[in-house]
């Protein structure tokens, strides 16, 4: 996986800083809140939800099972309908490769539907120090990138911003990437779209090279499906001459049949609807129909290395549909910027940690990132067990060692004899009463002042209580 956000500190440091930030946890509150709700309805609406949920759990534990076979009968299946397949086992290989053929088209510039995996790995910047510029097109991508920004969720990466602040990088930075914003520009949710539209529309229109991800892959037909609200990513996937699909290896499914269970939780699950507005489903290639050539570009990126992990899989699972961001009291306080990744809130506590490993300040933080509630796991279209990877991980974290953690395996081991050796912990009980009232009221260090600062030790009793058994029993 591609580095983390330039510059970014743990997450607890970056929580900090961002809770600061009154206008976030506004916009936050709001947005979360409201397609939460949206959510529980949409869900309500299916007598056989449990049913679904535990569908598509097992449709994708199965094929995790087996992702070699479903792997290689897509790569039949795509090559067969005419396509190419090519296999990256990281992220600079499936840079490499994504720029290699967009170099051989003659092309410097490429439009793209919004992408998760072409995000993790960095294409964009990829591109551009190739000297091809990529232009994304999904209107909250375009925000982001306009604003030169960061995405903060999965589903609506602008999520962090309001309507005023979107008109104001319209009205700013328009003008450098393409068609400038009408001089007249409101925050009217009519007119900045508007004004996305007819500056889009001159890249659809010239494009001639179209770069996608894709929500599944169907194993027995080679067929890519892309879910949108919006129709822009349809533009992307039908009007250039050349597709290049990059897609984590972890989204196959192996039948059409299987696929249908995902096109009932995922609208309701994401966006609040019984299903989404545009569905684009391709199939290699077709003469005088959509792009000539297609290339699908299969992801690793320490997806193989995730696999492994009996509790860490189920990671894997995931549809990317933000469920989990929308009911995470951390993510609404904290915002998506503070986990240092294109894959925040629970999901991306959890898989962030995997793909990258913990070797990092803030991927070794992450699994802390949570107050394991568990609102999370009851969300999940596909019941990932989110609580349970996070301690799993945290366990991972703890046994490298590091900051923090030698000295707690040292006091975790002084606390064992003293606990096995009952006469020892007798005459410590007697000291700890009798020097009672020097007793701090926090626990010194930084990393204990972060349990302690709203916390107050618990007042030491006068005597132990084995000595006040003695005396008092009869």
């Amino acid at each position: 996986m591609s580095g983390t956000f330039v510059g970014m500190p743990a997450f607890p440091k970056a929580a900090h800083e961002a809770v600061q930030n009154v206008t976030l946890r506004r916009n936050l509150r709001h947005a979360t809140h409201t397609i939460r709700d949206k959510r529980a309805v949409a869900v309500a609406e299916l007598d056989d939800w449990d049913q679904l949920r535990e569908a598509g759990k097992q449709i994708k534990d199965h094929t995790l099972s087996r992702l070699d076979h479903y792997l290689v009968q897509l790569e039949e299946s795509v090559t067969a309908a005419g396509g190419t397949v090519h296999w990256a086992a990281d992220a600079d290989e499936a840079n490499r490769i994504v720029a290699d053929l967009v170099k051989a088209t003659g092309e410097s510039e490429v439009v793209k539907v919004k992408s998760m995996a072409t995000q993790e790995i960095g294409l964009n910047e990829a591109l551009e120090a190739e000297g091809i510029a990529a232009y994304e097109t999904d209107l909250a991508e375009l925000i982001v990138q306009l604003g030169k920004d960061r995405p903060s969720h999965i589903l609506v990466p602008a999520i962090h911003r309001n309507r005023e602040e979107i008109r104001d990088i319209f009205r700013s930075e328009m003008s450098a990437w393409g068609r400038p914003a009408p001089d007249n520009l409101t925050d009217s949710p009519a007119e900045l779209a508007e004004a996305a539209r007819l500056h889009l529309r001159e890249k659809f229109l010239r494009a001639k090279v179209g770069i996608s991800g894709a929500n599944f892959m169907v194993a027995e037909t080679g067929t890519l499906v892309v879910v949108e609200s919006e129709g822009n990513g349809r533009m992307c996937l039908t009007l250039p001459e050349t597709l290049i699909s990059v897609v984590g290896i972890e989204k196959v499914v192996p039948t059409w049949q299987d696929l249908e269970v995902f096109l009932q939780t995922l609208p309701r699950s994401s966006t609040a609807e019984r299903m989404n507005p545009y569905t684009s489903m391709w199939t290699g290639t077709t003469e005088a129909d959509g792009p000539k050539t297609f290339h699908l570009v299969l992801l690793d990126n320490g997806r193989t290395a995730t696999l492994a992990d009996e509790v860490g899989r189920q990671a894997l699972r995931c549809i990317r549909c933000s469920a989990c961001l929308n009911v995470c009291p951390v993510y609404e306080r904290a915002g998506g910027h503070a986990y240092g990744s294109v894959y925040p809130g629970p999901i991306g506590a959890i898989l962030t940690p995997q793909l990258r490993g913990t070797q990092s300040e803030v991927d070794a933080s992450l699994p802390y990132a949570s107050s394991l509630c568990g609102a999370c796991y009851d969300v999940c279209p596909v019941a990932i067990d989110i609580p349970e990877v996070l301690v799993h991980l945290r366990e991972q974290v703890a046994d490298q060692g590091g900051k923090g953690h030698r000295l707690e395996k040292v006091a975790i081991k002084a606390a064992t004899w003293v606990l096995d050796n009952p006469a020892v912990l007798a005459v410590g009980e007697r000291v700890a009463a009798k020097t009672r009232k020097l007793h701090p009221r926090k626990i010194p260090g930084p990393g204990a002042s972060q349990w302690t600062n709203s916390r107050d030790l618990p007042e030491m009793p006068a005597e132990p209580f084995r000595d006040w058994w003695k005396k008092n029993r009869t």
